[in-house]
């Protein structure tokens, strides 16, 4: 970065005789009139325009601010006020230095009728999209020939772009809105304009611009719009805690300290235990959260209050201008703790039910409770993060390659293991705000290799989509994609079968796909769609009890509304006397299977209800 600094300072001095101010980008690119925060910053970058003098005549909006930072002369940031007596419009910018002038149109809109900003809650299922990998629509933006990656490279590369677009993923609404899906999270969809191996969208370079290989940003509002219109609802992935290595920023930096050491590569140590550990030293407290991710990723410095106005408006734009309903937060402890409380309190000042989840990466709930708003350890401290959701990576740690529901149960392995994850869930301020998953696209798929039969496989997702939570499905899992990240992130984020020209198989298509396929595809499919009526499993409260000869039964109940899942963990047939689950149950009780359709009547009594080996059961009744 120290070269790339000296090249543009000394072009600068080269071209300092004949220089001119300019103005080529302004962020936003527009805005609204109406909003509840009536301050808005306004990016400026062009060359030499920082001392600029600027000027703007429109009725209701005035200039508060101008500042002028002690990096690159390039960078402008213009703090208006907009006043709620300012009606939509074209506005003019004028700026002056010297006998050089300039001059820009920036439009206020009216507001839109808000169709997103619903938040996601425990009632709906998350479905995670890589969009390079999920399906293209064959279509080839212009913008896109302009980037450093080309659009399609090998798609037997794993980690070059396959050529997934927002129109591929539009084309097959039908296929996740058949699967019982209410939430879609795509990975980064913005610009990432690196020389190679971004496919993944975590090196943003634009963070008003829809990567043109995906899209544009007018097909990204329309998916919304689509999918809002299923009843599905789009959370947008974003990150604040780096950018990418070629960003304009970090080519020619706004400020000193726009990036944590001085924009010089200094690695972090990926320990998040140090942020809560009471004995952690300062310089390993430090290292975690203001060392940078990779060399690729320069690590953003929240702390700036320039910096953390262009993200926070950044998001509000999005929330307005796509209609996003949630935001996934990525590397959430890395960034500053403060400023992104007060990030998610300016998001929800404007957007009341708004929801954010951020990524917080512990290998136990005690770490992962610190980080959820309401968290009692957190406030003994005098902490309050904000952070309404968070990530339970330790049940995804559990889980891998089914490995306690592929153990013959005893006392203290097996499922009685699940059974011990959730009599955890009292660290949580709330357990319902908590995401489930099994797997993402940073970790081993949760089946290593394609099984010979689901009975296992059921379990864990019947577990994932019943026990309190909002649960996460990644892409795939539908089709049993399987397999461990070893070598490469890209052999866990693999090409759907069908979304791409040549295919031999489209397993987007119930032909396509082999019996196991759409055995799993179903399975999720049902319990997805019954889920969606379920205010048990949406709202409940639950009861489980100790697994007991490998049996691990549990209650979800809202109202009188009730569903029981029961998950055999042995491979015998067994015959589970009721009795001991009478709290629960009243003798004679009428439920029906969601698989089955038939009527089971359960005692708590002499009557006993028979199991085969491995077998799962949801059983409801309202």
């Amino acid at each position: 970065m120290k070269k790339r600094k000296a090249l543009l300072l000394c072009a600068a001095i080269a071209g300092e005789a004949v220089a001119a101010i300019s103005v080529d980008k302004i962020d936003p690119p527009y805005w609204w009139v109406g909003m509840h925060d009536t301050s808005l910053q306004l990016q400026i970058h062009g060359k030499d325009i920082k001392d600029a003098e600027v000027s703007v005549d429109y009725p209701g909006v005035s200039i508060d601010s101008v500042a002028r930072l002690d990096g690159s002369p390039n960078w402008q940031y213009i703090y208006l006020n907009i006043s709620q007596d300012a009606k939509p419009g074209t506005m003019k910018l004028k700026w002056k230095s010297g006998k050089d002038r300039v001059a820009k149109d920036f439009q206020l809109k009216a507001r839109k009728e808000m169709k997103g900003a619903q938040g996601f809650s425990a009632e709906d299922v998350l479905y995670m999209i890589m969009p390079d990998r999920f399906a293209s629509g064959g279509e080839v933006h212009d913008e896109a020939k302009s980037l450093k990656n080309s659009v399609s490279e090998n798609r037997k590369n794993p980690n070059s772009r396959h050529g997934g677009d927002i129109k591929g993923i539009a084309d097959h609404i039908n296929y996740i809105d058949s699967l019982g899906i209410t939430a879609v999270w795509l990975n980064p969809v913005l610009e990432n304009d690196m020389p190679g191996g971004s496919y993944h969208g975590y090196a943003t370079t634009d963070y008003y611009r829809v990567d043109p290989r995906l899209g544009t940003n007018q097909e990204y509002a329309e998916l919304i719009e689509r999918l809002h219109g299923r009843g599905i609802k789009m959370v947008m992935d974003m990150i604040f805690n780096h950018s990418g290595s070629e960003h304009p920023w970090a080519l020619d930096p706004p400020a000193s300290d726009w990036f944590n050491h001085q924009g010089d590569y200094k690695q972090t140590n990926y320990r998040l235990s140090t942020i809560t550990d009471p004995y952690a030293s300062e310089y390993d407290k430090d290292l975690t959260v203001n060392g940078w991710f990779v060399e690729s990723m320069p690590d953003l410095n929240q702390k700036n209050p320039h910096l953390m106005k262009y993200l926070t408006q950044n998001s509000i734009f999005w929330i307005e201008d796509a209609q996003i309903d949630g935001i996934r937060m990525d590397t959430y402890p890395y960034a500053d703790m403060t400023k992104m409380g007060e990030w998610i309190d300016a998001v929800k000042a404007e957007y009341p039910d708004f929801n954010i989840v951020g990524e917080c990466w512990y290998g136990s709930p005690a770490g992962e409770q610190f980080w959820q708003t309401g968290s009692a350890i957190a406030a003994s401290k005098g902490i309050d993060t904000r952070l309404p959701v968070v990530m339970d990576f330790p049940l995804s740690i559990l889980c891998a390659d089914l490995k306690p529901f592929k153990v013959d149960s005893q006392a203290w392995n097996g499922i009685n293991e699940v059974y011990d994850h959730f009599a955890l869930d009292y660290v949580y301020a709330n357990p319902m705000n908590v995401l489930r998953f099994l797997d993402n696209h940073d970790t081993d798929r949760f089946i290593l290799e394609m099984p010979d039969n689901l009975d296992t496989w059921k379990q864990a997702m019947a577990m994932l989509l019943t026990v309190p939570g909002i649960p996460q499905i990644y892409y795939g899992t539908e089709l049993l994609m399987n397999g461990s990240k070893e070598g490469s992130d890209g052999y866990v984020r693999l090409d759907v079968p069908g979304g791409f020209k040549g295919d031999k198989e489209n397993q987007f298509e119930a032909s396509g796909r082999s019996d196991l396929q759409n055995e799993a595809y179903d399975f999720i499919a049902t319990v997805n769609n019954w889920r969606k009526t379920s205010k048990a499993i949406g709202k409940g409260d639950m009861k489980h009890f100790m697994p007991t000869n490998g049996v691990y039964l549990y209650r979800r109940k809202y109202g009188s509304e009730e569903a029981i899942v029961i998950l055999n963990g042995k491979d015998e047939d067994l015959d589970l006397d009721m009795s001991r689950y009478a709290e629960i149950i009243k003798d004679g009780e009428s439920y029906t299977d969601i698989f089955s359709g038939e009527n089971v009547v359960l005692r708590n009594g002499d009557k006993k209800l028979h199991l085969p080996g491995r077998a799962t059961k949801i059983l409801y009744k309202k």
